[in-house]
Order: C-alpha cells, then sequence, then structure tokens
C-alpha cells in the first residue's frame, strides 16, 4: 500500500483491510471484487490484484507461510526487488538492500553519486551502495534508518546537513551541492486524453461494465464508454464507443457535465452522460463482465477515483441517486 502513496493515507486503508483479511489464507479465498472493494480510493489497482495472487501462491507453494529469503519473496506476483529486501530485512533479518526515493537520495549524496539515478547505471550504482552498506548487523535497522534519514533529514529541498549523523561522511555537503542530487531525468508532463461515458439505464436498471483484469484499472467496474477519437463530439463518439465496448444505442442521451482526473501518464477529461439503452443483448468488446444493477448498487461496485467522480456527477456518490 505504501508504493507511490503517502503513510498518513495508507493507514485507514491499511486498518480495515487487515481487519478484513486478517491472514494470508483470508485474502487468498477472498472474492476478487471484495479485495479491490476494500482498496478502492488508493489507486495503482494492480497493487491489490497482485497481493490477491501473491497470497494465493502463498498458500498453494509455501504452505501458507511467507518465504524468508528475498529470492522467494521476488518469486510472488508484485513482489520486486524492494519489497522483497524490506520484507527480508525488517521482518526476517536478512541483509537484503532497499532501495526507494528516500534511501536513493541519501546514497546518491552521501557516495556522491553523479549519474542520472532514473537510468540503468545510476540505478545499478545505487542497489551496490545498498548492498555494501546492509552486509553488517542489523539489516532492518539499517534500511529503516536509510528510509527514515531521507524522510525527515536527507529532504530534497533545504536539506539538515547540520542535524545528519553522517554528514561528516557525505560527498554531496563536502562538495556545497546537496540540493543538485540526486541526478533525475526529467518526467514528461501527462498526456491529454478525452473520454465520454453513461449512466445507461433500462428498465430501472444502470449497466456496469468490468474491465480486464490487466491493464488501466484492471478489474474495477466502470460505467460504459471509451476513449474519444482526436476531433471527435462527446455525443458522437459516445454512440461509437457503446456500439463497440457493449453493443447498444443510446437514447434521451443528456450530458450531465464533465469530470477530470489525473493518472500517472495522462490527465482525463470525461464528458458523461445519461441515457436509455435501446433493446438488445450486451455484447462484450474490450470488457470482460457486465452487470445491470440498481442505481444505488453501480456506486458499490469497486470503481476507480475517474469513475467515483462520474458517479457523484449522476448523484450516486455513497449510495444516492436521483
Amino acid at each position: 500500500m505504501l508504493q507511490q502513496t503517502r503513510v498518513e493515507t495508507v493507514i485507514p486503508y491499511w486498518e480495515r483491510f487487515l481487519a478484513r483479511f486478517p491472514t494470508l489464507g483470508d485474502l487468498a479465498a477472498a472474492e476478487p471484487d471484495d479485495v479491490l472493494g476494500a482498496w478502492a480510493g488508493l489507486g495503482y489497482y494492480s497493487r491489490a490484484r497482485n497481493l490477491q495472487r501473491a497470497a494465493q501462491e502463498v498458500v498453494e507453494r509455501f504452505g501458507g507461510a511467507l518465504p524468508e529469503e528475498p529470492d522467494a519473496l521476488a518469486s510472488l506476483p508484485g513482489i520486486g526487488r524492494y519489497t522483497a529486501g524490506a520484507v527480508a530485512s525488517i521482518a526476517f533479518d536478512r541483509p537484503a538492500p532497499v532501495v526507494d526515493g528516500n534511501v536513493a537520495r541519501v546514497l546518491a549524496r552521501l557516495r556522491g553519486i553523479r549519474e542520472d539515478v532514473s537510468g540503468s547505471r545510476g540505478r545499478a550504482r545505487l542497489w551496490e551502495e545498498a548492498e555494501a552498506l546492509v552486509a553488517g548487523p542489523a539489516p532492518g535497522d539499517l534500511n529503516q534508518a536509510l528510509m527514515e534519514l531521507g524522510a525527515t533529514l536527507c529532504v530534497p529541498r533545504s536539506p539538515r546537513c547540520d542535524a545528519c549523523p553522517v554528514a561528516r561522511f557525505c560527498h554531496a555537503r563536502s562538495a556545497g551541492d546537496a540540493e543538485a542530487l540526486p541526478v533525475k531525468a526529467k518526467r514528461r508532463a501527462p498526456l491529454p486524453m478525452r473520454g465520454a461515458a453513461a449512466l445507461l439505464l433500462r428498465g430501472g436498471k444502470a449497466l456496469a461494465v468490468r474491465r480486464p483484469p490487466r491493464g488501466l484499472l484492471g478489474g474495477l467496474w466502470d460505467l460504459p464508454g471509451g476513449e474519444l477519437a482526436e476531433g471527435e463530439s462527446a455525443q458522437a463518439g459516445l454512440a461509437r464507443a457503446l456500439a463497440e465496448g457493449v453493443g447498444l444505442r443510446a437514447g434521451r442521451l443528456r450530458q450531465v457535465g464533465a469530470v477530470e482526473h489525473v493518472f500517472t501518464h495522462r490527465v482525463l477529461r470525461l464528458q458523461v452522460f445519461r441515457a436509455s439503452a435501446a433493446g438488445g443483448r450486451v455484447r462484450l468488446r474490450g470488457f470482460d463482465a457486465h452487470r445491470w444493477v440498481d442505481p444505488e448498487a453501480l456506486a458499490k461496485l469497486p470503481h476507480g477515483a475517474a469513475t467515483a467522480k462520474a458517479l457523484a456527477l449522476v448523484g450516486l456518490a455513497e449510495g444516492r441517486s436521483r
């Protein structure tokens, strides 16, 4: 949960998640919708899917006991080198290195690493330094100290070098350019994208569609619709997306408004409609399941933040409808 997410945001989610799935066996046996529902709001939903898959493999391959060695941990879905190192060192006292954003900043300054740490050479150097440091006693304490140092003193701007316990060993402090490190390539600006979606009603029921398990927002429920082509109007694009995605025509189309949502690499502007569905059978393309549900129930299905904004716009936030 802490990947790409702040501690203060995670704490209430963690407490609710652990209360709902107190053991690996409980998580492994849970319905995927229940897992995604408990995760809803944290984003990066592949983490939740991988967490459940990892629990299932621990039950199947390791008898329900989490493995202690970094290589075995890294063989589980969703666990990379950082997570494997953190769990192995902190939980099982194994001399396994970790490199996250805070640790990368500390090591780059401490060791004077002036290569781009987002590139392959820079990343390799960071891991080499982390591995050398963790080779001594209490590896879990060492790794947590590095993380804490980066979070509290060795911060990106105005680092508190005067209070740093390793300042006398720091290359960047000696050079007087701590804020210049670590070197990182500039991120690209998020790409704009346009979409349209509809609360599609038939006989008092609303159509919900589920995204495939892999890909953006995989496994989450959504309003039917899709991305708009360049120069395509929202109404025309929605009609096309509905025909292609669910095989239905929409009538009595009424635009409710628009919402915006920022993903990691994209900025979505979504035009939201209410409409009635013409007769015919749902034929899915690009989705892996559908349901006709009461509108209030649609809002309770696990869905992403952009969909939550769209549901609120049509009056379906937190089970309210109009």
